[in-house]
């Protein structure tokens, strides 16, 4: 049995995570080796912004994050706060050498399961989510869907069998109706077959206040909707607002990378990636892989990757402003991106 959840691009979390790869990007259009750790929290009228920031350029970052917070569908008033200071000199002086810029351990998965090489749970949670906010973005008849929303899914011997849907709404639909149209424009398109599955829609009631006028937001407290749903192990690194000289973010994609093609390879029906890092070094301390039944194919990833963050970031094209689009609704399993890419291995 899988259990796996999303958001919707209006959850406070994510509005916080899209705000610190809108600033990430800015700095990579305009100077492509500047290094970014960018931190948003936002919460009840405050919109607070700080990190470490080593660039040849500026900009206005309190002007674009509040760009980022009208585009996602809020209009409320906010009152953005700046705090970027430089990168302190002995990391910076480690990440110059090629090496990783902390510590840590990454995860990258990938399984026949689905055609997105992602667990089942998380890919219908996933669409389930987009799906709300593709009705809320494009379709008028559904003008009173509201930013802010999420989705679970439960997956038992193949099938799914139960469905949480809860979203933000205006005060013009009722409850009654909004679960109506939830499961037959949401919930139906997106599952197949409803019959037999139990499906809880709204479960607290009412929902009109939501975002940072309701609960308060920060990057990187989402990180089991960014990847995997929990139904693998996580390192505990975020991703958002980081450049690729941080391995949180860079290793954890070429571990996807490694894994997604040493399955469409055919060398495994699934397989778990994991590397580990010592900040400055440029070699990983642990680099391994197995697939689900235990068998070992680590030497196959060591001989096809190479994991040194600088071959990392040349051979996924990190250095390019691509992240705020990752911002939402996963950073795996998705079209378009450069670790998603099945090459010959």
């Amino acid at each position: 049995m899988q259990t796996t959840e999303s958001v919707t691009m209006g959850h406070p979390d994510k509005i916080c995570d899209q705000i610190s790869d809108a600033i990430l990007d800015e700095y990579l259009r305009r100077d492509p080796d500047a290094r970014v750790a960018v931190e948003t929290f936002g919460g009840h009228g405050a919109l607070i912004i700080g990190g470490e920031v080593t660039s040849k350029e500026s900009f206005d970052v309190g002007n674009l994050a509040m760009s980022v917070y009208r585009d996602i569908g809020y209009r409320d008033s906010l009152e953005p706060f700046v705090n970027i200071e430089s990168q302190a000199p002995e990391i910076a002086g480690a990440v110059d050498t090629g090496g990783a810029g902390d510590q840590g351990i990454m995860y990258g998965y990938a399984t026949l399961e689905t055609p997105e090489f992602m667990p089942p749970a998380v890919v219908k949670a996933r669409g389930l989510t987009q799906r709300l906010t593709d009705l809320r973005l494009n379709h008028p008849d559904f003008y009173w869907l509201g930013p802010d929303g999420k989705a679970q899914v439960t997956v038992d011997k193949g099938r799914v069998s139960k469905v949480v849907v809860s979203t933000q709404h205006s005060d013009e639909i009722k409850l009654d109706e909004l679960r109506e149209k939830i499961i037959k424009h949401v919930i139906a398109p997106v599952i197949g077959s409803i019959e037999d599955i139990e499906m809880i829609i709204n479960p607290a009631g009412t929902f009109t206040q939501a975002g940072f006028s309701a609960d308060a937001g920060l990057t990187g407290r989402k990180i089991m909707v960014d990847t995997y749903g929990g139904l693998i192990p996580h390192g505990g690194g975020a991703f958002s607002g980081k450049d690729p000289s941080k391995v949180d973010r860079s290793a954890a994609y070429m571990a996807r990378f490694a894994a997604k093609n040493i399955v469409a390879a055919g060398f495994a029906k699934n397989c778990l990636v994991s590397v580990a890092y010592a900040i400055g070094k440029s070699k990983p301390v642990m680099l391994q892989a197995r697939d689900g039944k235990g068998r070992d194919l680590s030497t196959l990833v060591r001989e096809r990757f190479d994991f040194r963050p600088k071959a990392i970031i040349e051979r996924l094209n990190l250095k390019r402003p691509i992240y705020r689009d990752t911002a939402a609704h996963g950073h795996f399993g998705r079209e378009g991106l450069a670790w998603e890419e099945i090459t010959n291995i």
